[in-house]
């Protein structure tokens, strides 16, 4: 009988530095948004951020529950953080955004951007044919 792993465990599988990373990117997607609800300006910038980041969560590991650890797992970030990186940088220019939620957002974006690095990299990979489970 097949044994088949959680979620947590495929990624405890995977090298040191890959749970690490999550780690750093909990804070960015899920944790730094909740400081943008401190101003009027970012408050709904922060929710749609958050909105975005549980959603894409939640698809990842449905899909997970499908296919397994596969390159495709990071399809949800792209279609849930592009257009939020793009609100960000909008909310970013804003006269009204205090220098603090400026810096917020600077960190929120990069750490979401170096994350779709990755997932584009897993995506294109999985497109061209590489999809067989990782784990």
């Amino acid at each position: 009988m097949e044994q088949t792993l959680t979620f947590n465990e495929a990624i405890a599988a995977q090298p040191a530095w890959i749970g690490m990373w999550l780690n750093v990117l909990f804070l960015g997607a899920f944790v730094l948004p909740l400081a943008l609800l401190i101003w009027k300006s970012t408050r709904i910038a922060g929710v749609i951020t958050i909105v975005a980041s549980v959603l894409s969560g939640i698809l990842t590991q449905l899909m997970f529950n499908a296919m397994g650890y596969v390159k495709l797992l990071g399809l949800p970030h792209i279609i849930a953080w592009v257009p939020v990186i793009y609100l960000l940088l909008r909310v970013r220019k804003q006269d009204a955004t205090p220098n603090i939620a400026r810096w917020i957002i600077v960190v929120i974006v990069g750490l979401m951007g170096i994350s779709l690095v990755f997932d584009v990299n897993d995506v294109v990979r999985y497109v061209l044919g590489e999809r067989e489970p990782s784990i």
